[in-house]
């Protein structure tokens, strides 16, 4: 349905756009496991069924009830699952996937082996897994982030080239799902080969991240702790530094002019409420909802997130992390099962007796939020500013070589408080025009003819971040397709299908940390020495 509300010009122009399709089978599709059967996991194997060329043929997950669920949906169905299909973790995995190919070599009866492999692990088990893959040769997908911290980012980097001419011999893709979004991959048509607004002079970009997902993941969550896990702008929004990048940075398909790089990253933010300091007076020494006389008033109760009706389509997904065996609940004994299992998952609690390194070690997702033991920002901005820095070609005038390489400014905010989850939106500002870009469609405003025109990206599927999982998994797939059927050059595969190599991913990687830097020392970090302080030199190490 078109937003009336946000058009208020009689003579609008409005432009549909087609549904991506989906990339035809050869006759050998690319065989793919995914490590981790968390919610990335399933959105991957989700993505995988519906919109690549590829098929699913194995789980590595320690949790059981997790792992089989992903299988029974998307790999074994209703039978159980034969050798080869499931594993316990992904050492157990690279220790049959040697045995097999031994057996492959003495020439006895095997299945096939794997292609390519999802890396969907917690944030800080990266570097271990995708450096523990190195063996095998496959091809890699690594779930953003990359790593928690830059020594770790170089790593894999240098894990990806051998040789002596450090060439990269696989296929290695980010879970940077902006990208792939029928919305973004528009958006950036529109300001880098179309040019609708001219030259960019500012950008305005907001990651709403929603005031109960953020108490679900950074509060009661998994990313709550920056130690185990990583700073929330880089476990929440290092793709949106990735898209700002990639927009403003990276040069435009056919331009063989190197990136824009910023001038200066700043930063400011903190963990403004989810402290014991702003725990209402009325819930005492409570640390759990559900023992908690003030719940009934509270607006992050934990009742209410995940039983109250209030919280609409999004409330299932959130349930499934805190109860992953709820269906079978359901399956086996009704909604009332369901509910009581869950009730119960949010009443478990911790007291004084109870040792610190076991309140630390899990996901308590009944806790109050004013109690919890997180410590990373709940709002947060970064500016970037860009240097004019004009790179002329041959033939090309003063003008042309200032073209895109001008100075401009962007910022990005982060911030929990906000009924909009993950529904980002984005102002640019242009010479000649502006856009206004929100989930559902891209409005572009002309200066020069006073025209508006309202783009509206293909309807997504079920797929998260505007379809762009679906998107990330069909060209991460298809380069696979290309590189085993179709003998492609693995660095042209990634140009062609993936469209990011692996600079870009070290290089918005870098970016969030030298935010971070900026952010904790109150400082103005001068990007590009930074940058070679900092990453060229450990490169070079």
């Amino acid at each position: 349905m078109v937003p009336h509300a946000q058009i208020d010009d009689a003579d609008v122009e409005i432009v549909r756009l087609p549904a991506p399709e989906r990339p035809s089978f050869s006759t050998s599709p690319p065989r793919l496991l995914i490590i981790g059967a968390g919610n990335r996991g399933n959105a991957y194997a989700n993505a995988i069924q519906e919109s690549t060329n590829g098929i699913l043929v194995s789980i590595v997950e320690p949790i059981e009830v997790k792992r089989r669920l992903l299988g029974r949906k998307y790999i074994w169905g209703k039978s159980t699952p034969s050798e080869g299909q499931e594993f316990k973790d992904w050492k157990e995995f690279v220790a049959w996937e040697l045995q097999r190919r031994e057996k492959e070599k003495r020439g006895e009866d095997v299945i096939e082996g794997v292609d390519g492999v999802f890396v969907c692990v917690q944030d800080q088990m990266h570097l271990e897994v995708v450096l523990g893959l190195a063996p095998l040769g496959l091809h890699i997908m690594c779930e953003k982030p990359l790593a928690t911290s830059l020594d770790d980012c170089v790593a894999i980097y240098r894990s990806l080239l051998s040789g002596p001419d450090a060439k990269q011999k696989k296929i290695f893709s980010i879970g940077h799902v902006l990208r792939y979004s029928p919305h973004n991959m528009l958006l950036r048509k529109l300001l880098l080969e179309d040019k609708v607004i001219g030259d960019v002079m500012s950008v305005n970009h907001t990651e709403p991240v929603g005031w109960w997902h953020f108490t679900h993941s950074y509060v009661r969550g998994n990313w709550r702790k920056e130690k185990t896990s990583a700073p929330s702008l880089l476990a929440k929004s290092c793709h949106d530094m990735d898209i700002l990048l990639w927009l403003l940075s990276s040069p435009p398909p056919g331009s063989s002019k190197p990136a824009h790089l910023p001038s200066s990253i700043s930063s400011a933010g903190s963990l403004q409420l989810f402290h014991k300091g702003r725990k209402p007076t009325e819930a005492g020494n409570a640390t759990n909802c559900l023992s908690c006389a003030y719940e009934p008033s509270c607006q992050f109760s934990a009742k209410r997130i995940y039983v109250g009706p209030q919280m609409g389509s999004r409330q299932e997904h959130f349930v499934s992390i805190v109860l992953p065996e709820i269906e079978d609940c359901i399956a086996a004994g009704g909604e009332k099962a369901g509910e009581k299992a869950l009730l119960a998952r949010l009443a478990e609690d911790y007291d004084s007796s109870t040792p610190a390194a076991e309140v630390s070690s899990r996901n308590w997702f009944g806790r109050c939020v004013y109690e919890a033991d997180n410590d990373v920002c709940d709002n947060q901005t970064v500016t970037l500013t860009w240097d004019n820095d004009p790179i002329a070609l041959e033939d090309e005038t003063p003008l042309q070589a200032l073209t895109g390489r001008g100075a401009k400014t962007a910022t990005l905010h982060m911030v929990a408080f906000s009924q909009k989850i993950c529904q980002r939106f984005t102002n640019i500002y242009g010479i000649n025009g502006e856009i206004y870009a929100d989930s559902d469609s891209i409005t572009v405003q002309d200066f020069r003819t006073g025209e508006k025109k309202v783009h509206y990206p293909s309807v997504p599927k079920d797929g998260g971040h505007g379809d762009g999982d679906h998107g990330l998994s069909r060209q991460f797939v298809l380069a696979i397709d290309w590189v085993k059927n179709h003998g492609e050059d693995v660095s042209e595969a990634q140009k062609t299908y993936v469209g990011c190599g692996v600079d870009e991913i070290i290089r918005s990687h870098a970016a969030v940390f030298a935010a971070e830097e900026a952010r904790k020392g109150k400082l103005v970090v001068d990007f590009q020495s930074w940058w070679e302080r900092e990453v060229e030199m450990r490169l070079r190490a």
